[in-house]
């Protein structure tokens, strides 16, 4: 492995904005802003989702049905069942 061409992999803190969560993970991101957690300082870097505020990770995700999906789906599938039962003959 080439030496010096590596960038720094060190401890860093992710707050999240939205959850106030906090997590200490392993990166090469950098930050001038820090953070005391336990007695040490970490750089912390701000992002606004993370799995403690994420609609998918937390239970609250919606599905929602944009301009009549489903609708338009049953209608095609209908129409093509009746084709195909137009094009194939009872015997």
């Amino acid at each position: 492995m080439k030496t010096e061409i590596h960038p720094e992999y060190a401890p860093v803190v992710f707050r999240d904005a939205g959850a106030g969560a906090t997590f200490i993970t392993r990166s090469t991101v950098k930050s001038d802003k820090k953070i005391e957690i336990d007695g040490e300082t970490y750089p912390v870097i701000d992002v606004e989702l993370s799995s403690a505020s994420h609609p998918f990770y937390t239970g609250k995700q919606k599905i929602v049905d944009t301009a009549g999906r489903v609708e338009r789906f049953k209608r095609r599938a209908a129409k093509r069942e009746a084709s195909e039962a137009k094009a194939t003959p009872e015997s």
